[in-house]
């Protein structure tokens, strides 16, 4: 009597590590399609192809590798397959389209049962991220005292909003430790240059040198070097931007872990230890785990508990102007704010920005300006190495636009150029002054702010959050000519 053969596990692009091999025949299919539907940022369109076959060639005989142009060629009529449930809406349907079997998806702390009991739970009441996180540390025992969190609260975050050093290039840490390339990143490049000849692809930015983790091994030095060179300053400067550092106190890992190379337990397991051997203070122990165990898991959960049409069927303010060529070109010299020239600059070279970039820079100037959410969503997914499509409908079109009127945040994160002069030194040597909101040093984002709220007062008269800055609004002397100034601005 034979036994069946072992199915063959189709592994995707956002589980190349460890943790999604069980030992059996593997799969990996690099689809030229997927490089093809919308522009995308070189940077990660080199990283996705260099993890693809760095990891095929780490597999060896274990795996079929498929270079092909769509999924569909190799798989259709295939009854030995497997996946680990995929990341998307659309890689699911995939999968059960074509008969495989789905075994849990795996690469998060919680699961979506775990999800699913947690919200059953909050009949009537708001999913709130601080409820969820503190939920799976008392379940976990992560940065716990029995049923006490370790130094008597679940949150330091009013100890991680610490602005840049004055005068400071940066904040004084050695360079990352960052990837060697090598012959397979050479033949990825010659590659892209190729398809993008033949009008296959249209990329946008720089591509080189690598700079984000495309293996296990790669992602684990990179941990090992966070934590022993920027995890201890990780907390107080979470949130501060410098133009002469665009790391910073981060531990770029985002990427590695959406690809699926490290195991998020294994990082914060990492970083406790650390707390635990005095090594590391427990506010950036404690910010990095809630970065993690909270923030990531929480998107990644509302992505299926909101449902698909989560993306598209939101626009609470009435955003519809398309996005300025200076973003969906990456094109920094038409612009004139030092803040969003030099994030966009820094997107441009590295497919990457903090959170507080995404959140209080672009996502804050969209929102004021009234971008299309769909368009910024997509153009967040496409031009970030760590974007994918789970990861950036609850940021963009719940957090970062507040186009779902409230379900992610309770309040639009809308801002003057007050919080970017303090928590960064982009302000000094600006041509527009953060403390001016008319004339022709006027801030775009300060005067920018009370445009947005004079645009959408009607639709955030009852929300009880908003009632003092509109309140501000109603007594703005020159309310009037700050509006007609910025809807006649052509330069910002």
């Amino acid at each position: 009597m034979t036994s069946n053969p072992a199915p063959t596990r189709l592994v995707f692009a956002g589980q190349l590590g460890p943790l999604f091999d069980d030992g059996g025949p593997m799969m990996i299919i690099e689809a030229r399609s997927v490089f093809g539907r919308r522009p995308m940022h070189r940077a990660k369109a080199h990283l996705l192809l260099s993890a693809l076959r760095h990891r095929a060639a780490e597999l060896g005989d274990r795996v079929e590798f498929h270079q092909v142009d769509s999924y569909d060629e190799v798989v259709t009529g295939r009854r030995d397959l497997e996946a680990i449930d995929p990341t998307s809406w659309a890689a699911r349907r995939f999968v059960r389209r074509h008969g495989m079997a789905v075994l849990p998806s795996r690469g998060f702390v919680t699961s979506e049962t775990d999800f699913a009991a947690w919200a059953a739970t909050r009949t009537g009441k708001r999913l709130l991220l601080e409820d969820f996180y503190r939920t799976v540390r008392e379940r976990t025992g992560v940065l716990m005292r029995g049923d006490q969190p370790e130094g008597g609260k679940f949150n330091f975050d009013h100890d991680n909003r610490q602005p840049p050093p004055r005068n400071a290039a940066g904040l004084g840490l050695p360079d990352p430790v960052w990837p060697v390339e090598d012959e397979i990143d050479a033949q990825v490049r010659d590659d892209l240059d190729r398809w993008q000849r033949d009008g296959l692809v249209q990329l946008v930015g720089d591509d080189g040198p690598r700079r984000f983790a495309a293996t296990a091994t790669e992602a684990e030095a990179v941990l090992a070097d966070f934590v022993e060179t920027r995890l201890g300053e990780f907390g107080p400067f979470e949130d501060a931007m410098l133009s002469g550092d665009w790391v910073m106190s981060h531990s770029q890992l985002s990427a590695p872990m959406n690809l699926g190379l490290l195991d998020p337990m294994r990082a914060i397991e990492a970083v406790e230890a650390e707390y635990h051997a005095g090594r590391a203070p427990l506010a950036s122990v404690e910010g990095f785990t809630r970065q993690i165990m909270g923030w990531r898991d929480y998107v990644w959960h509302l992505y299926w508990h909101l449902g698909e049409g989560y993306r598209t069927s939101n626009n609470a303010l009435e955003a519809h102007n398309p996005l300025p060529e200076a973003f969906l070109a990456l094109d920094p010299d038409s612009i004139r704010s030092n803040c969003l020239r030099e994030t966009i600059d820094g997107m441009r070279r590295h497919g990457w920005a903090h959170h507080i970039q995404r959140l209080m820079v672009l996502g804050n100037w969209a929102l004021q300006h009234g971008y299309d959410p769909v368009a910024l969503n997509d153009w967040f997914v496409d031009m970030f190495v760590d974007g994918t499509p789970w990861v950036m409908p609850a940021n963009v079109i719940g957090m970062s636009q507040h186009a779902d009127g409230g379900i992610v945040a309770t309040k639009p994160y809308a801002s003057g150029g007050a919080y970017i002069d303090r928590m960064s030194d982009y302000c000094s040597g600006c041509s527009f002054n953060p403390k001016v909101r008319l004339g022709p040093t006027a801030c775009p984002f300060t005067a920018g702010y009370w445009a947005f709220l004079d645009r959408v007062e009607p639709q955030l008269r009852g929300n009880h959050r908003m009632a003092q800055p509109l309140a501000g609004l109603r007594r703005l002397a020159d309310r009037e000519a700050v509006i007609d100034q910025e809807r006649l601005r052509e330069s910002w």
